[in-house]
């Protein structure tokens, strides 16, 4: 079991956790507005990390934030009852092909 799998788990879990126990049972309570702020929040750091990224500390805060802002978009996947693992499927079936294609088929959607 890989380390998405593995939260994806507890994610799934914290859905009937305690919102006092729970960052992400809290997150869940709160609803679908709490859940999109967090991950604008997170955005937001991640771009003022990519900005200041120059050396080794200031990479490792890029790091952080990016992984604050994943961890954030797999709440809200799993808010949502969508599996994290679709996004790694969806990612694998893109590989290899053009940005300018990939984009391209799907504006007939």
């Amino acid at each position: 079991m890989n380390i998405i799998e593995e939260l994806t788990e507890v994610l799934r879990a914290r859905k009937s956790a305690s919102a006092d126990d729970s960052y992400v049972a809290s997150l869940y309570e709160a609803g679908i507005d709490k859940i999109l702020a967090k991950i604008d929040e997170e955005a937001t750091e991640v771009v003022t990390a990519g900005r200041a990224a120059d050396g080794a500390g200031r990479n490792e805060d890029l790091v952080r934030e990016v992984a604050d802002l994943w961890f954030h978009c797999m709440v809200l996947l799993v808010y949502r009852d969508q599996d994290p693992a679709r996004v790694l499927a969806e990612l694998e079936r893109r590989f290899g092909v053009s940005g300018h294609q990939e984009k391209a088929s799907r504006s007939g959607r």
